[in-house]
């Protein structure tokens, strides 16, 4: 049977154009495929003042795929040092900047399964491209937006709170009772983990760099707190405990803090190192204490791991720890920066100012709802 598209065509413009309808739907692909979107970009590796707004082409969606319209973003460590040339994001992944993103779903890929739909408000973690205004993200990496909340805030859950859940229970097995050190207190991870702490039924004792920090964090749950400028953080958490030390330790820290860590661990305690802000160079000879006190030392990063360990990740904080938002959870924003201010937003960030995490606004949401301004 001839299709009847191909009929009109032949009757309006003759034999000659009987591929027509194929041209025609081809072109249509291609003026999709031809939309561009605003992203942040750098030419060279450097500091923030090599960042700037670039006007590149819009995503497709791929196998399993998600197209996401993005209202806000965030900055974290990582996308400073990708900016710095020292941490590239892996194989397959976007080279924009942006490891999380809230917004609504616009376009499925092939193969999506029937969990999404246009229009659903959510949550993403992504490998690369948060800061931009579309981004893909698997479908098993989206975690649906609570009614309550803005997407300002969602946009400060995906990294840091992901981050902090596979911290304390895909890797440090976290307990209720045990006594969790978390260095950084009032960084994004820092606060998250303290309050999924609490929700454990475990202790937070955290240290960090000043007092607002330190009384942030213990609004948020932590039982002690202590500024490693002004004393020995060590010595201060082993009287906090009697000198029973700690169960477990949430390190973004690394070589600096190496002895004064396995000071206070507990015997066949857990060491979970995620970050190296204090050097690759250990303080210290600590293998020997190591094997001593049967301490469990493991490295971790969320962002290299795989599809799998992502999806399962997200649907077990999805299950366990979402619904608690709006009563015993909280996202913690220090401040909102508009896209086109990502220098400052990076500026800020190097400075160490923040408390809580650093949210960039890409459009604005519909005053009054919970529902986006499309």
């Amino acid at each position: 049977m001839v299709d009847p598209t191909v009929c009109l065509i032949i009757l309006l413009s003759g034999v000659l154009f009987l591929q027509q309808p194929l041209q025609v739907s081809s072109s249509l692909g291609d003026t999709e495929s031809m939309a561009t979107m605003k992203a942040v970009s750098f030419d060279e590796p450097g500091g923030p003042e090599k960042l700037y707004i670039a006007e590149v082409k819009r995503p497709e969606p791929g196998q399993g795929e998600v197209l996401v319209k993005v209202y806000a973003s965030a900055i974290n460590r990582a996308d400073t040092l990708q900016l710095g040339g020292s941490y590239n994001p892996p194989p397959g992944a976007s080279e924009i900047l942006g490891l999380e993103a809230a917004g609504e779903v616009v376009q499925l890929g092939p193969g999506c399964s029937s969990k999404w739909k246009q229009g659903d408000r959510v949550a993403a973690l992504v490998a690369g491209g948060g800061n931009a205004e579309f981004v893909l993200a698997h479908e098993g990496h989206l975690m649906p937006m609570p009614s309550h909340m803005t997407m300002l805030e969602a946009a400060g859950i995906p990294e840091v709170w992901l981050t902090a859940y596979q911290l304390l229970h895909f890797v440090g097995h976290v307990k209720a009772g045990d006594r969790v050190l978390i260095h950084a207190g009032g960084s994004g991870v820092g606060t998250a983990a303290i309050q999924l702490v609490r929700l454990a039924g475990a202790e937070a004792i955290v240290t960090a760099g000043t007092q607002a920090k330190l009384d942030m964090a213990q609004e948020l749950g932590a039982v002690a707190g202590f500024n490693y400028k002004q004393v020995d953080f060590a010595d201060k958490v082993l009287e906090f405990t009697q000198n029973k030390g700690v169960d477990l330790i949430l390190d973004c820290v690394g070589g600096s803090y190496g002895e004064k860590n396995l000071r206070v661990i507990a015997m066949e305690g857990t060491w979970v190192l995620y970050g190296l802000m204090g050097g690759v160079n250990v303080d210290g000879p600590i293998l020997g204490g190591i094997l001593r006190k049967r301490v469990t030392l493991v490295g971790t990063t969320l962002r290299t791991r795989s599809v799998e360990y992502k999806t399962d990740l997200v649907e077990a904080f999805t299950n366990n720890a979402l619904p608690h938002f709006g009563t015993r959870l909280k996202p913690i924003t220090d401040r909102v920066f508009p896209l086109e201010e990502i220098v400052d937003a990076h500026k800020y960030m190097a400075a160490n100012k923040n408390i809580g995490k650093i949210v960039l606004k890409v459009h604005d949401e519909k005053p009054g709802t919970g529902h986006t301004e499309l």
